[in-house]
C-alpha cells in the first residue's frame, strides 16, 4: 500500500524532537514522506526540524523546515503561509505539540499553568484557524490532533494542566469535526497512551513519579501497565496518523483513536 499520499502536502507541527531518537513528530513526517507526501516540518527548534528534513531527503523525499512558536498568532500564520507558499497548498495538518509539566493545582505555577495551555491547545486552534480556509478553497483536507489518554482517563500522574489541555483538545477537534464536515474537512484526534519518546525519557519530573529518578525503573513500571506487556513507540502514532491522512478514513471525522495497547481498559 506505498504512496497512500501521493500527491498531497502535510504541514506536521512539532516535527522535530525534544532529544535523540524518534519523536512522535519526527516519526509521522518521515511516514508521511515514505508514503508520498511533500512535508512541511514545523518546529520552535529549526535545527530540530531541519534534521526531519534531512532524513526525507535522505530518502528521496521533499521537505522543508519551519521555524514557529505555536504560542504566537503571528508565528503560526506565518508557518501556514510559509508552507502552503512552498508546496502550493495544505491536505495534512498534523499537530503534535505538546508539554506536560507535573504539579497539581496547588503546586502549579500560574505562569506555567498559561504556557502549557499556550502550547498543548491555544497552538492547535491557532493551526486550524489558519490552515482551515485554506482547505475550505481546496476543497477539503485531513487535520490530525495528537493528544493524550490523560483527556479520557486519570493515569496516575498529577499534572492537571496535561489533563485538562488534552481533554479540551479532543472535544475541541470533536466541535471543529462537525462544523467543517460539510466541507470536506476532517478532523481526528489521536491519544497515545505510554509511549517511549523523547519527551518522556528527557522529563526529569516522569522520572520521578514513574521511576523514582531512575529511568530503567520508569520504562519497567509504564510497560508493566499496559495488557501487551511493552509500550509503544513513535512508530505506532505515526502509522495511525498516516491512516487517518489517507483517503482510507475518507469517511472518518471527529473520532478519537486510542493508541495505547489497552491501558484505557484497566483505567476506570
Amino acid at each position: 500500500m506505498a504512496d497512500r499520499l501521493k500527491d498531497k502536502v502535510a504541514l506536521v507541527v512539532g516535527a522535530g524532537s525534544s532529544g535523540p531518537g524518534w519523536g512522535n513528530g519526527k516519526a509521522t513526517a518521515v511516514a508521511f514522506a515514505r508514503e508520498g507526501a511533500k512535508v512541511a516540518c514545523a518546529d520552535h527548534r529549526l535545527d530540530a526540524a531541519q534534521e526531519t528534513v534531512d532524513l526525507i531527503q535522505q530518502e528521496g523525499g521533499d521537505a522543508v523546515a519551519i521555524k514557529a512558536d505555536v504560542a504566537k498568532s503571528g508565528d503560526v500564520a506565518n508557518m501556514v503561509n510559509a508552507a502552503a507558499e512552498f508546496f502550493g497548498r495544505i491536505d495534512i495538518l498534523d499537530y503534535n505539540v505538546g508539554l506536560a509539566e507535573v504539579g497539581g493545582v496547588v503546586e502549579i505555577a500560574e505562569v506555567e499553568w498559561d504556557r502549557i495551555f499556550d502550547v498543548n491547545l491555544k497552538g492547535a486552534m491557532l493551526s486550524m484557524k489558519h490552515v482551515i480556509p485554506l482547505m475550505e478553497k481546496q476543497g477539503g483536507g485531513s487535520i490530525i490532533n495528537i493528544s493524550s489518554i490523560a483527556g479520557i482517563r486519570y493515569t496516575g500522574v498529577d499534572y492537571p494542566t496535561y489533563y485538562a489541555t488534552k481533554a479540551a483538545l479532543n472535544h475541541l477537534t470533536r466541535a471543529t469535526a462537525a462544523q467543517y464536515a460539510r466541507q470536506n474537512i476532517r478532523v481526528n484526534a489521536i491519544l497515545p497512551g505510554l509511549m517511549k519518546t523523547p519527551m518522556v525519557e528527557h522529563s526529569p519530573a516522569l522520572k520521578v513519579a514513574y521511576g523514582k529518578g531512575d529511568l530503567e525503573k520508569m520504562w519497567a513500571a509504564r510497560a508493566a501497565q499496559v495488557p501487551m506487556g511493552k509500550m509503544g513507540d513513535a512508530w505506532d502514532v505515526a502509522n495511525a496518523a498516516v491512516f487517518l491522512a489517507s483517503d482510507e478514513s475518507r469517511y472518518i471525522t471527529g473520532i478519537e483513536l486510542v493508541v495505547d495497547g489497552g491501558v484505557t481498559l484497566k483505567y476506570a
